[in-house]
């Protein structure tokens, strides 16, 4: 008789975070269907990945992914979209599939935009480290914004109605700089909660890391 396997599950790498996550969020039990543990990178702070593109994080991205394939991951994915800069590290460096970001989305969709926690941050290396065009149209949440503060500072206090209404604040902005936009992109894995009010608000297909993730997982090879 064959021996049984252990059933494959999704390992996600996580940034050391506290703030609150809602359903649809990376980091919530609910988000996927999928078995799914979870690994905490120490030290891997917002500022130090957004902001800082830290390359010291790159080895403990590594160490945790590898760790959870040993324990049976048959993908891997991240909490954080900015991690595409390290995709093609991170790829060769394990040995399933790695999906880092949203990102990975953008060279198959038609004329899309992003929606970024930090613009600035958001560089020609991240968008090319996702095999996408560095002039992809790109806009950030108001950097003045609770929400930013919440993600970014990463404090413990979620205004939900004001985060939805910052978020869509974002795409109308963007909207109104690229009209011929056809399709949007939310890097961040903290926004894919207002995805649905975003999508009745624009009339345009929302993309995140949670869909990308369950189509990427139907489809991956048999092990």
């Amino acid at each position: 008789m064959a021996e049984d396997r252990p059933m494959p599950f999704l390992g996600v790498l996580m940034l050391q975070t506290r703030f609150p996550r809602l359903p649809g969020d990376v980091g919530h039990p609910a988000t996927f269907t999928m078995p799914v543990r979870r690994r905490i990178v120490a030290g891997a702070t917002p500022q130090r990945v957004v902001r800082d593109a830290d390359p010291a994080l790159l080895a403990p991205f590594i160490a945790a992914g590898r760790e959870l394939v040993a324990e049976g991951a048959a993908a891997i994915t991240t909490s954080c979209g900015f991690l595409a800069r390290w995709q093609k590290e991170l790829q060769a460096a394990l040995p399933v599939p790695v999906w880092t970001s949203s990102l990975l989305a953008l060279p198959a969709l038609p004329r899309p935009g992003v929606i970024t926690v930090d613009a600035a941050a958001l560089d020609a290396a991240v968008l090319r480290g996702a095999g996408a065009d560095p002039a992809t149209p790109v806009q950030g949440l108001d950097p003045a914004s609770a929400l930013v503060r919440t993600l970014l500072e990463d404090r413990e206090e979620l205004d939900v109605a004001a985060a939805e209404a910052t978020v869509l604040a974002a795409a109308a902005a963007l909207r109104a700089r690229e009209p011929g936009l056809r399709s949007l992109v939310l890097e961040c894995t903290n926004l894919p909660p207002y995805a649905e009010a975003l999508q009745r608000a624009t009339g345009l297909p929302v993309h995140h890391l949670p869909g990308l993730v369950h189509e990427r997982w139907a489809s991956r090879p048999a092990r």
